[in-house]
């Protein structure tokens, strides 16, 4: 039976950190790309490592930005792991060769994320404007499985390889990974700007789950995730969360370099500031975050069955694209 599900959790349950936005890539989604701001001193960064311990709050997530660029890195997530607090990250790979594996495991890293968007080298390198990243990040997931280290891998799916999603699956198989994220298309940033370019229409999107979820029921070796609640419009659609809808603000916030916290890295909203706010009082009190554990729901979510489930989808994509956390979400093929 599945259980039903919180309006939030009482504490978060991962910090999804960017450390810096700086990269080695400009990737035609991302969503940080030419956001500058300033970066925490590693004497900061230490404080918010214990206020994060502090509140009880169990996972880092590291983003960005490439984080291996980050010169300090190592040694964050070493204080990080001595306070008890489980530390992974993301990254494109292209600097990750059997050295870095080694640090990294060394470092105490749980696990790393690699993100590979295509099938091919041609279609990867093309989507993440860098020749020679899709060997290297093939190369990394390698030289982390040599290491020691256990793999996830990310891939967005958008025009360019929603038809060849399988791949990514034989890719993770061959390459010992242990979980593949197969993440829907955002639209902000960079990933705004190239919508019409890279974005599935809503009955692409439905069709792409439905044939995905039988990809993953006939195919169990690796665990296939999704992240979007646009889902739980599709009839078959077994929906087991932690939350309903959007997890941003529920389950998870994000800190920006500077220290600034918003409810997810895809919504530019700060509301407040890691140093200097205690977490609880921003989790807890914040009305922005309210807001969106509180939806109302606008147009055709009006009368729809599914919306008890999916809350009106991903408000990240709502206000990026309609500038209204309520709205539908635009994916939505209902």
């Amino acid at each position: 039976m599945v259980k039903a599900a919180m309006t939030y959790l009482r504490t978060p349950l991962t910090i999804n950190w960017s450390l810096s936005y700086s990269c080695n890539f400009s990737c035609s989604h991302c969503y940080s790309r030419g956001t500058n701001v300033s970066e925490l001193a590693f004497e900061d960064i230490k404080k918010v490592i214990d206020k994060i311990s502090e509140a009880k709050i169990p996972f880092i997530n590291f983003g960005g930005g490439e984080p291996i660029i980050l010169k300090e890195l190592m040694e964050i997530t070493k204080y990080a792991v001595s306070k008890g607090l489980k530390v992974s990250m993301n990254s494109n790979g292209y600097l990750l060769d059997e050295e870095m594996a080694k640090r990294i495991k060394d470092a105490g890293f749980a696990s790393v994320g690699i993100s590979i968007d295509g099938g091919t080298a041609e279609v990867h390198d093309k989507f993440r404007n860098m020749d020679g990243s899709f060997d290297r990040a093939i190369t990394a997931l390698k030289n982390l499985h040599a290491a020691g280290v256990k793999t996830t891998m990310s891939s967005v799916i958008s025009k360019i390889n929603f038809k060849d999603f399988q791949s990514f699956y034989k890719i993770a198989q061959d390459n010992h990974v242990s979980q593949l994220f197969l993440h829907n298309f955002k639209c902000t940033g960079k990933g705004f700007d190239n919508r019409e370019e890279f974005d599935l229409t809503p009955v692409e999107w439905k069709d792409f789950y439905k044939e995905a979820l039988e990809y993953k029921k006939k195919n169990k070796d690796i665990d296939i995730s999704f992240d979007d609640p646009v889902m739980a419009a599709l009839d078959d659609y077994e929906r087991d969360a932690l939350v309903k809808g959007s997890t941003c603000g529920k389950v998870s916030l994000h800190i920006r370099p500077n220290g600034d916290i918003t409810p997810c890295g895809f919504i530019d909203i700060a509301i407040g500031n890691i140093v200097k706010d205690e977490i609880k009082d921003v989790w807890n009190n914040s009305e922005v975050l309210y807001k969106m554990r509180h939806k109302t729901p606008q147009n055709k979510c009006k009368s729809c069955a599914s919306y008890e489930e999916c809350v009106g989808g991903c408000t990240a994509r709502s206000l990026a694209l309609t500038g209204e956390i309520n709205n539908p979400d635009p994916h939505c093929w209902v």
